[in-house]
């Protein structure tokens, strides 16, 4: 029935969710193909998961039987961030600006390369930067005043998973363009030795055409002097001729 869930169904959803957090992926995405897969609403997914964690926390036998790993499914409590804390932080990103490195970089240091923290202390400094120019255009039109206040000062499920989808492809793009600047570095290496080649083919054509024609001098000159040397035996044998008459 589509409102019992009975112990296979629970299982399947814990251990969907087990996989998308070895996946860095969104719980939501966990809860959208338990509910395509059971036919339910992934909102009444959601809300079964986090309701069932309460109850198994109590119920260890069923916990036993269902063989669920409690301590993989505890709920995300987001620590706030107190106003010294933020403080710091702005003025560690404002620090690394100064050196000429990127929001996205002075994050990403900072959170020691941990891509979730890192789009955290993102979202802040740009939720930081937009309540600054909201203090300092308070005369602006309304729409404008509206446009900044209806921004979110916390990152929800999507905002996570927007945020980690724009750095894979940022980290594919970036790649992709090492990879075609190899590539184009090796093309032009070819490139070079293959003018190179040329132009040593061209040169020992040249020397093999200079070595032709001075063969051709010298047949040429070797004709000549068996000529003379015939010219020079016919000459002798006369002279000898007329000696012997």
């Amino acid at each position: 029935m589509k409102g019992v869930w009975e112990n296979k169904e629970v299982y399947d959803l814990f251990e969907n969710i087990e996989q998308k957090k070895k996946m860095g992926m969104s719980l939501r995405k966990a809860f959208e193909e338990h509910a395509l897969k059971y036919n339910r609403k992934a909102n009444s997914v959601r809300n079964y998961y986090y309701k069932e964690i309460d109850k198994l926390s109590q119920d260890s036998e069923r916990l036993r039987e269902l063989k669920i790993n409690l301590n993989k499914h505890k709920k995300n409590q987001s620590k706030n961030f107190s106003e010294k804390e933020l403080s710091n932080l702005i003025d560690a990103i404002e620090k690394e600006k100064a050196k000429g490195q990127s929001v996205r970089k002075a994050c990403f240091k900072l959170s020691n390369g941990d891509p979730v923290k890192m789009l955290r202390f993102q979202n802040k400094y740009r939720n930081y930067l937009k309540s600054k120019s909201l203090l300092d255009n308070k005369n602006e039109t309304t729409s404008n005043i509206i446009r900044f206040s209806n921004k979110k000062q916390g990152l929800s499920e999507n905002d996570i998973t927007s945020l980690f989808i724009g750095l894979v492809r940022l980290v594919k793009r970036n790649l992709t363009t090492e990879i075609e600047e190899k590539q184009s570095k090796e093309k032009e290496n070819l490139n070079q030795k293959l003018r190179k080649a040329i132009v040593e083919i061209g040169e020992k054509e040249n020397e093999l055409s200079s070595l032709k024609s001075k063969f051709e001098k010298l047949k040429k000159e070797n004709i000549m002097l068996n000529q003379k040397m015939m010219k020079l035996k016919c000459e002798k044998a006369t002279l000898l001729t007329q000696k012997g008459s």
